[in-house]
């Protein structure tokens, strides 16, 4: 058994406030997502523009923590969201759920992609790579904070986790996430990226990726104490709200790539965008 490095929760404070490690772990995952995508937009060929990302990347924030809260109190607490729907508010109280943030940001991209002429998939196949780093970082500030830890096993490197009533050793699972949901997914979707591929294939790839390695690392994972297993004794939410993920990642880059296969080393969804921006031009000229 490994020891469990307690670390204060709160970085520091100011005063009243405190300055959680998990907030600045969300802060950031932002500042990556920035930094990173300002570097793709410099090497897209025209179609990003490096004062476009910081906008996206307040956009998809927004996504985030509304949507994450939401997914949590909605997927995770719906029982307690009917007696108190005030709850949802009370960001305060703490909960955050990927999948809710996924869909805020999904619902994030569709509205920035409209007020930049831009497709859906044109704008989420661009963010897909630039959100991995941030979701690792998110799982080290649920290790640091002590939750979500694994279920009891006898492995040589399980911990105690002081905030665990029961005192069992267990998976540190969060550490898992952070090696499959960020190291691992961030340096495949990069890599993919890196070169031209149809419509679709990124988004899917992370769906597809990301879907997979929920499913697995909630196998170790402890269930959430208010729902426990939905089905047949192993079953969690995570898992069931992930399958779909892995079925709509792989419809995408199959359907993406026979919708939008390369043309001359681009996809023909961005020839055809590019062609739209020169004929815009030239008309303003």
């Amino acid at each position: 058994m490994i020891a469990y490095p307690e670390i204060d929760p709160v970085a520091f404070s100011l005063g009243p406030l405190s300055v959680h490690w998990y907030g600045l772990m969300y802060l950031a995952g932002f500042s990556l997502a920035l930094w990173l995508g300002s570097y793709r937009a410099k090497t897209s060929n025209g179609l990003w523009k490096p004062e476009q990302v910081s906008d996206l990347v307040f956009y998809g924030a927004v996504g985030v923590v509304l949507g994450g809260r939401a997914g949590y109190v909605l997927f995770y607490n719906f029982d307690y969201f009917l007696r108190d729907p005030l709850w949802l508010l009370k960001v305060w109280d703490g909960g955050m759920s990927f999948h809710g943030g996924l869909l805020g940001v999904l619902v994030a991209m569709w509205l920035y992609g409209r007020s930049q002429g831009k497709s859906f998939f044109q704008v989420t196949d661009f963010i897909a790579p630039l959100v991995p780093l941030g979701l690792g970082l998110g799982r080290i500030g649920n290790f640091i904070g002590g939750e979500l830890w694994g279920r009891a096993t006898d492995v040589s490197w399980a911990m105690v986790f002081p905030s665990d009533p029961t005192q069992l050793a267990r998976h540190p699972s969060q550490l898992y996430q952070f090696f499959l949901e960020g190291i691992v997914l961030f340096s495949i979707l990069w890599w993919f990226s890196a070169k031209p591929r149809p419509r679709m294939a990124v988004s899917g790839l992370f769906l597809l990726i990301y879907g997979l390695a929920r499913v697995i690392v909630e196998f170790v994972r402890e269930p959430d104490t208010q729902l426990g297993f939905i089905a047949f004794d192993w079953l969690t939410m995570g898992q069931l709200l992930s399958l779909p993920m892995v079925a709509l990642g792989i419809f995408f880059m199959v359907w993406g790539a026979r919708q939008y296969p390369l043309v001359d080393g681009m996809n023909s969804d961005d020839a055809l965008w590019l062609k739209k921006q020169t004929k815009a031009g030239s008309k303003k000229k």
